[in-house]
């Protein structure tokens, strides 16, 4: 049997809040039915090659630095940390390690993802 990626699930206060800033982050809609209990980006559109996002409440809140975390690449690193601060992400670092170069940002709920400067072409 093979196994596949289906989702990058969210643990989360309120579902439909933070979906809601990954669909606006990604340039995506949330599915029909987001509520605070539960929200997703594609899981309801299974023929769309794009990543399929789920956000599930859950009682207790962040504690710890995330073990995995979304990378995400940009041709201009400056301008979409920017734009990803501007709807409610927090910065937490800019690194550099060799040639490669990316900002840590945290979304609304205070989970980790990285923006990846695209290598210039």
């Amino acid at each position: 049997m093979t196994i596949r990626l289906h989702a990058l699930t969210f643990d989360c206060a309120d579902a439909a809040a933070l979906g809601e800033f990954w669909a606006r982050a990604l340039g995506r809609e949330l599915d029909p039915g987001a509520g605070k209990q539960f929200a997703s980006i594609g899981l309801q559109d299974a023929g769309r090659p794009e990543s399929r996002w789920a956000f599930a409440q859950v009682p207790e809140g962040k504690s710890v630095k995330n073990r995995m975390h979304p990378d995400l690449i940009a041709a201009d690193l400056e301008a979409e940390v920017e734009r990803l601060v501007g709807l409610g992400a927090t910065w937490k670092a800019d690194i550099e390690m060799g040639s490669m170069r990316w900002t840590t940002l945290q979304d609304p709920e205070g989970n980790e993802f990285d923006v990846i400067a695209a290598p210039a072409a």
